[in-house]
This record gives structure tokens, C-alpha cells and sequence, in this order.
């Protein structure tokens, strides 16, 4: 479909502005430059060059800015939509809104926004009689600020920043320290902070380099961190700092030699112990030490390849979820004090092939259990008696999952619940009684949940599996396949898209839209096996499910056939460059947001963030039948000399999960091969990394140019 807007636009600027807006796209050169894999084989990449890894090449900014300019062009006769959408979304958003408070070692902590300002306000009121998470959720809609401790103004921190992000902020046990991080270009690499909560004062000591959080001893004086390497920025070593010594004098705790593993560092439920917790892929390893004296960290099992396991302690034993002696969707075991084997693992909930064991919460009298069955999250009661419930949802494709549960010692289960049609949710559950009761609903101004629908939908893929599909609508859609459509997923590394509200989706609902989300393989909705089917040499999966999606709802009549508009991001964002190449007639509008589109370069690049602990997602192209299934469908690699739809792809020149060059090379290669004359738009955040932009409002900002030419692509009326 051809964008009459835009054509119109930008044929009136290039009458009146073209030296201010250009009405061409810029022609970025090409340069020689050949990509080696050890077994020999060779790839030509002309766009190689494009990458500068110190953000400085002035060729290179030059062609990101032009980008920029274009885009600015090309979408300027969408300002109107741009601010309608924008103004619509924030308009949803309750701007002096607070989170539910949970209590925890005599205080009870929340966060609260004000009107008018993007960044939260971290606090805390001290517990006393009469005080629940309700009072002072109550307090906090009126104003009343009495009693409460401000840790962090985040909007006071991030004051002449164009990007600013704060993480971890842990209390020490005795109440008066806070370690924070902070991120001031969203490249994810922390500053670690300390203040002193009696005097309000922060300290000299800042720790830069870091994951963004620590973890105290019981001394409250020393805490743990994670030191990132500079180069790969990978998480490789565990310090301990003490407070008010020079950072520099920190001592070593451990090191991770083997590159393929992530590191983390936390403290156990019942708070005996610290513990390392390293991941890969494929297995796991937990290291501890007593919070007392946390001397030597002991290995509670050793790693092996393809036996995964995570560990927490309460009640005097282990608790281990473990896939260990073939449980493919997890079972849960437990370990006595002082074990250092999987021979001491006893069973305790056995491993179930219909469920997926996804995690478990340990109170005093009672665990919860996180699971997934039928595509769907629930959340399960299991008794120390033995006996079980499940907590009860209201539609038929909802996410339910645990939610802040400080403490032990309670009869509450504090649990959220949303869907594409409700706000979020949080409730409590009293186990010994069945009372429920709802602490808070997401407060979504003039929305009302009741004149909206959704539905669970299984789709057939072309080899015969069954893809659950979650979708949304205003009541009053006619599925007569007239309809326009956006269809999201992701699809990759075991990460479930559950179906959540989402106050940016209302804008296109309103608007007669629907919005589904392809639950493909490669994600973990089905279970274990439903990942494994999406991964390595089973990618091909994922991209011919999201195909067969479509095809599903175009002849169940949810959309016409050229009104298909497809969404994804990161390892999504391989998604669409992969649906792009494979099927380019299928879709009206692609939106890639910070795209994986350079498999097979990245993989090669050990340098390069995460590349190594991510050869068991994808392959290690070292190895020639990984190397050829990549390059089959590696979308840079891919494109060719079709007909490619509408395109809007978005990175952040800051990113350092999907490094920026790799859509700036995608998107210089599409516009050499496209044979239509749809628009490409591509927009780097200059100033953001792989979040985009900093601040609560100013991401809608983002979402609303990207709307606002979906729209315009997909024949959409704008102006209702």
C-alpha cells in the first residue's frame, strides 16, 4: 500500500525545504572488506566499515545523522499523528502514580512518580501499626508524604543527562547503607554508588565497570559485586568492597574463565547465605558462602554440560529446580546443608512432561510454585502437608506469575495478573483461608477493560504443530478480513511473551486495529521442548511459525492480506529481518526495533558482547554445519533483490547487547537491494543504548513515530 501522507509531505517539503530536509535517502559507501570463518569460507561485507566500536568515526556518525535527517523528512507530515498517538498514551498514564509497597526487615519500600517528571522517586516508610502496603498506598494518592525517607530522587540524579538509569539499590541488613548503580548512556555498564541512609550523604567510593548492584555481608560494611570486563563487558569477576576504603583495594573473590557463562551474585531466602549463581545455556553453578563470614564460596554441584539447576536455601536444606536425569520441563529436588554433589539431590515435586517448571517461592509452611501448562502461566499453592491449589484466573489468555514476596513468615502470597484487555493486577492470597484480596490495578485514565476482548487462538504450522496465539480488540471488530493487524514475537532464548496490557496498544485498538502476539517456538510458553524446537539448527521454526501465524488470522479474517503490519525487537528484531527475506508479500509494514540481523559476523566477532555465551543459542560458526545453517538465515546475509515492504528500523547507538552497526549495515544493504518503492525509515537514538531513551514519557515518544507510520502504511484512519 502506498503512502499517500508521505508522498504528499514530501513532495510539498522538497518544493520548499530541501535544503533543510532531504527527500533522498542516504547512499552510504561501500567499501571492501572480506569476513574469514576459520574453516575457510569468505564473505564479502561492503558495509564492514560502519562499525566503530569507540562510537568517534566521523564517516560513520555522518551516516547515522543523515539517517536521522531523512527520517525527519520522510515523517514530518506525520507530526500531527505523532503527537495525537504520544498525547493519547501519556493521557493513560496516572502521571503521580506509586508502586505497592512490599515490608521488609522493619520497613516497608515503594516507588512513587510525580506529575510532569519522567524519573521515579525511591522511598521508604517505617513500619508501625496501622501501616500496610493499602495505607500507604492510600497516603501516596492523597499526597501525603508523612513519615516517609527518600533513598533516591532519581529526577534530581538525572538532572542536565541526556540518558540516565538507575539499578540494583540494595539495603544493607542493619538498614543504613544503600549501594546503587548508575547508567548515564544506557550502555548497561554501572557506576556503583554508596550512601548513607542515616546521613543522607553519598560516598566518595564509586565503583565503575560493574553489573549495577551489590550484596551485603552481615557485617553491614562489606558488600559483593560483579566486575565487567572493559573489552567484552561480559560478567567475569567478584569483588568485595568494604565501605569507605578506596575501590581500587578491593579484593578478588572469584573469577569466571569460561566466557560462555553469565555471572550473578544474591542472597539465599532465609539469608544464610551469599551466594554466585554462573549460567550458560546449557548448565549452571552455584557457589556459597555464609552471610556471617563469607570466607570461601563452596560449589554446590559442578557444573556439567546440559544439567541446569538453580538453588536457594530455607528451613535448614537446599531447594534446587534442576532438568538433571532427563527432566526436559524441571522438577524441584532438595540437599542437605553441606552438599557438594547431585548424588546428595533428593526428589521432592516430581517432574511433570504436560508442565513447565518455571520456579518456586519458599515461606515458612508453604512454597509457591510457578508452572506453565496449555501455553498459560499459573501459579500454584503447595503445602507443607502436601496438599495443593491453584490460584484461579478470570479469561482464557492472561499472565499470571509471582510477585514481590520480601518475608517468609506469612500467610500471604502476594501474586500480579494481566492480560491484553486488563491492567495489571496485584493481588494477595491468604493460604490458610482462600481470602483474596486486590492490593492494586494498574490506573489507566479513561480506559475502560469492559469494552475490550480477548481470545487464546491455536494456529497450525505448516508441520502440523499447534502455535498458541494470544489477541486483542474493541468489542464491535469484525473479523470479515478487512482489518488491519500488528502481530508481535520474539521467539528466541527461552523467553516467554506472556499477553500483558500494554497502554501504547489502546492507541491502535481504538482505532479499529487488532493486536496478536505469536507465541513461536524458540520461546518457552509450551514448555522445554517448545525452545529446543526454535533453537540451533531448528531456528527455521521460529520464522515459519510467525509466517503461518499470519497466514492463520488472515483467513480466520482478523486482518485482509495486505493490512499485516509485523513488530519485533532484539533477537525479534532477527525475527523480522528473517519474515522480511522469507515472505516480504505477507506483511505491509516490518518494524524492527535494535535488530539481530548479522548472525554470522557477530558469532565470529569473540570480542563482541555476549558472542560467546550464546554459541549454544544460536551455533558456534567456527563449526561449518553451525557456520551454513547461520548464513541460511542470517538476514543481512539474506537480503536480495525483492520487493521488501514498508520498513522502520530503530537502534541506539549506545546499545551493547545488539551493537548499533548491525542495522546501520542491514539498512545501507536493503536500500541497494529493494526493488519497491516502499519507504525505509531508520532512526539510532544517539544518545541510548539497548533500552532507548531514558525517562517514562520519553520512550512513547519513540513508539508514537513508529506508530504513527504504521498507521499511515496500513490505511489507518489516525484521526479517530
Amino acid at each position: 500500500m502506498k503512502s499517500t501522507t508521505i508522498i504528499a509531505g514530501l513532495f510539498l517539503m522538497s518544493s520548499i525545504a530541501s535544503a533543510q530536509a532531504p527527500s533522498t535517502p542516504p547512499d552510504a559507501a561501500k567499501k571492501s572488506h572480506v569476513v574469514k570463518a576459520p574453516h575457510g569460507a569468505e564473505r564479502q561485507d561492503e558495509y564492514y566499515w560502519l562499525r566503530d566500536d569507540k562510537r568517534e568515526d566521523k564517516a560513520m556518525l555522518g551516516y547515522l545523522n543523515a539517517e536521522n535527517a531523512y527520517a525527519d523528512a520522510l515523517l514530518a507530515p506525520l507530526k500531527p499523528v505523532q503527537d495525537k498517538l504520544y498525547d493519547e498514551i501519556v493521557a493513560r498514564i496516572k502521571q503521580d502514580d506509586a508502586s505497592v509497597p512490599f515490608r521488609e526487615r522493619g520497613w516497608l519500600y515503594y516507588s512513587r512518580f510525580e506529575a510532569g517528571k519522567d524519573y521515579p522517586i525511591h522511598a521508604r516508610r517505617k513500619d508501625a501499626a496501622g501501616i500496610d502496603a493499602k495505607t500507604i498506598l492510600q497516603a501516596n494518592e492523597s499526597a501525603d508524604f508523612t513519615g516517609e525517607e527518600v533513598l533516591l530522587d532519581v529526577n534530581a540524579m538525572a538532572t542536565g543527562k541526556d540518558y540516565y538509569a538507575v539499578s540494583g539499590r540494595t539495603v544493607s541488613q542493619d538498614n543504613r547503607w544503600l549501594v546503587y548503580g548508575d547508567d548515564t548512556n544506557g550502555r548497561r555498564q554501572y557506576t556503583l554508588r554508596i550512601k548513607d541512609l542515616q546521613t543522607g550523604k553519598v560516598l566518595d567510593d564509586a565503583i565503575p565497570g560493574t553489573a549495577g548492584y551489590g550484596v551485603w555481608a552481615d557485617d553491614n560494611k562489606t558488600f559483593f559485586y560483579v566486575e565487567n570486563d572493559p573489552e567484552t563487558l561480559l560478567s567475569t569477576k567478584v569483588k568485595k568492597h568494604v565501605v569507605g576504603t578506596d575501590p581500587k583495594s578491593d579484593v578478588l573473590v572469584y573469577e569466571e574463565k569460561d566466557d560462555t557463562y553469565y555471572m550473578g551474585i544474591g542472597r539465599t531466602r532465609d539469608d544464610e547465605y551469599i551466594v554466585i549463581v554462573l549460567d550458560s545455556t546449557v548448565s549452571n553453578e552455584t557457589r556459597y558462602a555464609s552471610a556471617a563470614t563469607p570466607a570461601e564460596f563452596k560449589v554446590l554441584a559442578p557444573r556439567a554440560r546440559d544439567v541446569e539447576y538453580d538453588a536457594d536455601h530455607h528451613g535448614g536444606r537446599w531447594v534446587i529446580r534442576t532438568n538433571d536425569g532427563g527432566a526436559k520441563n524441571f522438577k524441584v529436588v532438595t540437599a542437605a546443608d553441606g552438599s557438594g554433589s547431585r548424588k546428595d539431590w533428593k526428589d521432592w515435586i516430581a517432574h511433570d512432561p504436560q508442565v513447565f517448571l518455571e520456579g518456586i517461592e519458599l515461606f515458612d509452611g508453604f512454597a509457591a510454585v510457578a508452572e506453565r501448562s496449555g501455553g498459560l502461566e499459573r501459579v500454584r499453592v503447595l503445602k507443607d502437608g502436601g496438599a495443593s491449589d491453584y490460584v484461579k484466573a478470570d479469561e482464557s489468555a492472561y499472565s499470571m506469575g509471582l510477585d514481590v514476596n520480601a518475608e517468609t513468615d506469612t500467610d500471604w502470597l502476594r501474586y500480579s495478573y494481566t492480560s491484553l484487555a486488563m491492567p495489571a493486577t496485584t493481588y494477595e492470597l491468604n493460604v490458610k483461608t482462600g481470602e483474596r484480596r486486590e492490593l492494586k490495578r494498574q490506573p489507566v485514565p479513561g480506559y475502560d477493560p469492559a469494552n475490550y476482548a480477548t481470545e487464546r487462538l491455536w494456529a497450525t504450522a505448516r508441520d502440523g504443530v499447534k502455535v498458541p496465539v494470544s489477541i486483542v480488540y474493541r468489542k464491535g471488530f469484525a473479523k470479515d478480513g478487512k482489518g488491519a493487524l500488528l502481530q508481535y514475537g520474539y521467539g528466541s532464548y527461552g523467553a516467554s511473551m506472556d499477553p500483558g496490557f500494554s497502554v501504547t496498544t489502546v492507541s491502535l485498538l481504538d482505532r479499529g486495529m487488532a493486536y496478536a502476539i505469536a507465541h513461536i517456538r524458540g520461546g518457552q510458553e509450551m514448555g522445554r521442548a517448545w525452545y529446543e524446537d526454535g533453537k540451533l539448527l531448528n531456528k527455521n521454526n521460529t520464522f515459519t511459525d510467525f509466517i503461518d501465524v499470519t497466514d492463520f488470522l488472515v483467513k480466520e479474517g482478523y486482518a485482509a492480506p495486505d493490512r499485516v503490519a509485523a513488530l519485533g525487537g532484539s533477537a525479534g528484531g532477527l525475527l523480522m529481518g528473517a519474515i522480511a527475506n522469507m515472505a516480504p508479500d505477507k506483511y505491509e509494514v516490518i518494524l524492527s526495533q535494535v535488530p539481530f540481523v548479522d548472525v554470522v559476523t557477530t558469532m565470529l566477532d569473540a570480542t563482541i558482547p555476549l558472542t560467546t555465551n550464546e554459541y549454544d543459542e544460536w551455533g558456534n560458526p567456527e563449526q561449518k554445519k553451525f557456520y551454513d545453517y547461520m548464513l541460511s538465515y542470517s538476514p543481512y546475509d539474506n537480503l536480495k533483490a525483492q520487493a521488501y515492504p514498508a520498513t522502520f528500523v530503530g537502534t541506539g547507538l549506545w546499545d551493547s547487547q545488539v551493537q548499533y552497526w548491525e542495522p546501520a549495515k542491514y539498512v545501507a544493504r536493503l536500500r541497494d537491494l529493494n526493488t519497491s518503492s516502499e519507504p525505509v525509515v531508520f532512526r539510532t537514538n544517539m544518545e541510548a543504548g539497548h533500552g532507548g531513551k531514558s525517562g517514562r514519557f520519553r520512550r512513547y515518544r519513540e513508539q508514537a513515530e513508529m506508530y504513527s507510520f504504521m498507521l499511515d502504511q496500513l490505511g489507518v484512519d489516525a484521526g479517530k
